[in-house]
Formats: C-alpha cells, structure tokens, sequence
C-alpha cells in the first residue's frame, strides 16, 4: 500500500458536481410543477356539467330541428313542421337543463 494521493478528489467535494447536483434538483422541482395537474375534482365537474348542458341544448336543437323537416318531407307541412318539432325540442333541453340545475351534489 502506498501512501500517495489520488490523482482527483474525492466526487463529494468537487463544487461544479455540486453546482451540477442543485441544478439538477432545480430542474427535476420545476418538472415536478409542470407536470402536477391543475385542474381539482371541483373544475373537473363543473367541466363535466357544462358538456352536459351544451349536449342537451345541441341534441334538442338539432333533434327537433331533423325530426321537424322529416315530418315536413313527407307530410308536406314545410316550415310549420320543423318550427314545431324544434320549439318542442328546444323545450325540452331547457327543461332538462333546469332539472340536472336542481339535482343535489
């Protein structure tokens, strides 16, 4: 066994390794922040009830307004039929718009 020094110090005391260790860790934090969802339970539901409202009024809508020229294809009632039809769809998505409002959380 020789009593001579090692060519380098030890790794632990070297400072750009440990510069290079805090940068590290910085940058591993600042990962950590960006990758953390924002969103809470609280928006993810309220994010949910907004799809469903904008279903509803886009089904009613749409719904009436295709049964209503249908109706108005065969029955040769045209514009009267898909006036009517998508007035009753139209109602109907509002009121189920009220109803899911008035439910419990």
């Amino acid at each position: 066994m020789s009593d001579e020094q090692p060519a380098r110090d030890p790794i632990g005391e070297d400072a750009r390794i440990d510069a290079l260790e805090a940068r590290l860790k910085a940058a591993r934090e600042r990962e950590e922040q960006r990758n953390k969802p924002h969103g809470t339970v609280e928006s993810d539901a309220n994010y949910s009830a907004g799809n469903k409202v904008l279903a509803e009024l886009l089904g009613g809508i749409g719904g009436g307004a295709f049964i209503g020229w249908v109706i108005d294809r065969f029955a040769g009632t045209s514009p009267w039929g898909l006036l009517v039809v998508m007035a009753l769809g139209i109602i109907v998505a509002f009121r189920s718009i009220i109803r899911m409002s008035q439910t419990p959380k």
